[in-house]
């Protein structure tokens, strides 16, 4: 047997929806991977417990036109979908400075053929990969639902640009929306059907995902903090050093961290959100959907409903804020009557952090100088939803390949802070 000396393998910093889509297509390209798990075997994660969602709908960056104003008046009321907790930070200042700037109509047009392109691809991959392991895929749309007029007419005015980039759509009234999915009532003056979103089970993904990882002879280690990435290697805060040929940070919120080690700033914030997962609703929704006020996300999952949401730029703290769940479950009860705050009690509030830059998109490529270390990170609310796609593009740059899709735009260091070299 031939012994593979342990510099030839890649080592990818992290086991979330990213790190483990990233680490799966390296090995399905023969690669031999070591994962690095930052945690325990069952471990916190912003991949097991989100909403569950692919939305090829969502090509819109996170930095938007009118995100600054409407966040400014949420800043008041503390239940509101988000947050940005006042701290001393000057990565935070920075941060908020490069989102202003990209949160124009001359961005979002620059960024939504290649995020609608990302999303289609990564939702044919999930179509593939079910044929695989069973993660309970559905492929029946996404409702976004609207309770008041002005808010359907936005998001109508939306849906027709969606179409003129090629996706299906249909504008809902309420009787459509009854007959797309009769098995619950919703309070609501309209909605947007997108065909070609679905949603599935997170956790049994990541479970199969690490599965099939191991099946192709990739192997994943817990409780490995990374300290540093040095050349050919990573060191753990233990003193081990790991070799390996090629490195891929795909460290979610504590990435630039890791990158600093590198002397380079990756812009990034971690933006906290919430979810709560009935196992017994009252009611059980065929579609999932999105609550267009509320930017609460309710998802069917087998016998389940999760029910998630918030923003909340706070640094990496994982701590509950009850004012803001409350916001979460008060929603979900107006849209949906059938459930009620009574249904929420005793019900675990679960947190985790989305790794968010500054212009909404993600961070895929090689860190500027250093062939030998790739970035997958920042993809925000879309993590499960780029996860395969992020994870394709990786082994293909690995392989020394054109990726399939132009990553100029989503390079490590396209930021005018995020070349900066850290003195």
């Amino acid at each position: 047997m031939t012994v593979r000396d342990e510099r030839e393998r890649i080592v990818v910093i992290g086991s979330g929806v990213v790190g483990l889509c990233c680490a799966y297509y390296l090995a399905r390209s023969g690669r031999s991977v070591v994962v690095l798990e930052r945690g325990e075997i069952d471990g916190n994660n912003c991949s097991r417990e989100n909403a569950g969602m692919v939305v090829p709908s969502h090509f819109t960056p996170l930095a938007a036109p009118g995100v600054v104003t409407q966040g400014l008046k949420w800043l008041l009321d503390p239940e509101s979908p988000f947050y940005v907790r006042p701290r001393l930070s000057l990565d935070l200042m920075r941060w908020g400075w490069e989102f202003v700037m990209h949160a124009n109509a001359n961005h979002v047009a620059g960024s939504a053929e290649l995020l609608r392109d990302l999303h289609l691809a990564s939702r044919e991959l999930f179509d593939e990969l079910s044929g695989e392991f069973d993660f309970g895929l559905k492929q029946r749309g996404l409702l976004m639902l609207c309770e008041t007029e002005g808010r359907l007419e936005e998001e109508a005015e939306l849906a027709m640009r969606d179409r003129e980039l090629g996706l299906k759509i249909e504008v809902c009234d309420p009787k459509r929306l009854a007959v797309l999915d009769p098995n619950i009532e919703m309070r609501v003056k309209g909605g947007i059907w997108y065909k070609q979103d679905c949603h599935m089970e997170p956790g049994r993904f990541v479970a199969g995902l690490k599965a099939e990882l191991e099946k192709l002879g990739g192997e994943i280690r817990y409780q490995c903090e990374v300290e540093a990435v040095g050349d050919s290697h990573v060191r753990l805060e233990s003193g081990e050093k790991i070799a390996g040929e090629k490195i891929v940070i795909a460290g979610g919120a504590w990435t630039p961290g890791l990158a600093k080690t590198l002397k380079l700033r990756v812009p990034m914030q971690a933006g906290k959100g919430y979810s709560m997962t009935l196992k017994n609703p009252p009611k059980l929704p065929r579609l999932c959907s999105l609550l267009g006020e509320a930017k609460v996300a309710v998802t069917p999952m087998g016998d389940s409903l999760r029910i998630a949401g918030t923003m909340e730029i706070c640094g990496n703290d994982l701590s509950i804020n009850e004012r803001r769940v409350s916001g979460i479950i008060k929603a979900a009860c107006r849209v949906f009557p059938a459930l009620s705050p009574e249904c929420f009690e005793g019900v675990k509030r679960w947190s985790g952090l989305r790794p968010c830059s500054p212009d909404g998109l993600p961070y895929v490529g090689a860190v500027p100088g250093r062939d030998d270390v790739l970035v997958a990170s920042g993809h925000a609310m879309l993590g499960l939803s780029l996860g395969p796609i992020t994870g394709k593009l990786v082994a293909e740059v690995v392989k020394g390949e054109a990726p399939s899709y132009p990553l100029a735009q989503l390079a490590p260091g396209r930021l005018p802070c995020g070349g900066d070299r850290v003195a």
